[in-house]
């Protein structure tokens, strides 16, 4: 999570060499990105000849990778296999591990490494030593976890059934209805299970992100796999309709956690962006007031302190079970919570691909407001260019 007074997303820059892969992912790749050659021979190839896949391989069975010692989950390299250049199919799996590595360690520099391991070796310790207060919750089941409207929109999985049970309030925000009240109440009790453990180990936890000092990292005592089969099968078939353009459909690892809002906790969060492509935000309880949501647009890096337009101003109230899917660049922040105590579940979920694909990007304006708006600036006056040109040529010819 970054503040926009640095005008910069830095957290994307600083924390993206820190992604490990929590899982599969969505499968799916919805641009192509230049990758550095595989090294089967003297002769570096140019970037424009080794370009990932635009589109998964379904037709490839790629390796399996689970006995590969590396920083990031094997899962994630099966995934990245299937958008490898068709080059790279026939090679020995040694030669695409090498590629993938290269890839892969674009997001996690010589530096980050000891801080990757002590990271592992601190969720280790956790789980070692906290008993889980409900089992059930670490294993998704979904008709005890989400509404059934939720669940019959997943089964079919098309625009329409989406568009059924969503509300998009401004473009590019989504609101839906998902989670069980019950679900919600044994979340929020592992939660608390969880701090009171913390509390009486006296261990010290990290926290949830750069700009919340309370809550809880849920991924670090043992709700990882739980959040990335949510992601997986749940929140990447969503994200591959409505966020194609930011790599909703190659969503390859998450980072969940829980916030608390209230009189003893955060009060409210700043204008910020997310380190993440796709944000889901889905609040659990408990009764308070006030705590609204605020959006004011998407912004790629260069533009994301640029002025807010009308058409992009938004404040939505939270409800509680009810979901907000978002970009990570929609710019947004919370408003002070006034009274009570608000909890919400959180989960970025980001693409390897998509950030890699960026790294070579000059132009947003497929995804940027303001990019947008500059490109039909440009357009506009070129049109007006070319008129005032042949105005000019016509009445010169009639003198």
């Amino acid at each position: 999570m970054a503040t926009l007074s640095t005008r910069r997303s830095t957290a994307a820059a600083s924390t993206a060499g820190r992604r490990r892969g929590d899982g599969r992912g969505c499968g799916a790749a919805d641009n192509a990105a230049n990758v550095p050659p595989d090294g089967r021979s003297g002769i570096r190839q140019t970037y424009g000849d080794r370009r990932l896949r635009i589109n998964p391989n379904k037709d490839h069975k790629p390796d399996k990778y689970d006995d590969l010692k590396s920083d990031f989950d094997p899962a994630i390299f099966s995934s990245l296999e299937r958008h490898l250049p068709p080059s790279m199919l026939d090679v020995s799996k040694e030669a695409k591990i090498q590629f993938m590595k290269e890839i892969l360690g674009r997001y996690l520099p010589e530096g980050e490494r000891a801080r990757a391991q002590k990271h592992k070796e601190y969720r280790q310790r956790i789980m070692s030593a906290y008993q889980p207060l409900h089992k059930q919750i670490y294993n998704v089941d979904a008709t005890t976890f989400f509404v059934p409207s939720f669940i019959e929109a997943i089964k079919k999985s098309t625009e329409e059934s989406f568009r059924n049970i969503i509300s998009e309030p401004s473009p590019g925000v989504y609101t839906f209805a998902m989670l069980q009240p019950s679900f919600c109440e044994l979340l929020l009790a592992e939660v608390e299970n969880f701090e009171k453990w913390v509390n009486a180990t006296k261990f010290k936890t990290m926290k949830p992100n750069t700009m919340n000092k309370y809550g809880a990292v849920l991924d670090d005592f043992g709700l990882e796999a739980m959040l990335n089969n949510l992601m997986e099968k749940f929140i990447c078939p969503i994200s591959r309709v409505f966020f194609t353009e930011v790599g909703g459909s190659a969503l390859d690892s998450h980072h969940g956690f829980v916030v608390e809002y209230g009189n003893d906790k955060d009060i409210e969060l700043g204008f910020h962006v997310d380190d993440s492509e796709v944000t889901l935000n889905v609040c659990l309880g408990k009764e308070f007031s006030g705590g609204e949501l605020f959006f004011r647009g998407v912004r790629c890096d260069k533009h994301v302190n640029s002025e807010t337009q009308p058409e992009e101003i938004l404040d939505y109230s939270h409800v509680p079970g009810r979901a907000v899917l978002h970009r990570g660049r929609h710019r947004h922040g919370a408003r002070p919570t006034t009274s009570g105590h608000r909890i919400n579940l959180l989960m970025w979920c980001r693409s390897s691909v998509f950030r890699e694909m960026k790294r070579y990007q000059k132009d947003f304006s497929g995804w940027c407001g303001e990019c947008q708006r500059e490109k039909k600036e440009r357009q506009r006056q070129s049109v007006a260019a070319t008129k005032l040109a042949f105005l000019r040529s016509e009445g010169g010819s009639m003198i």
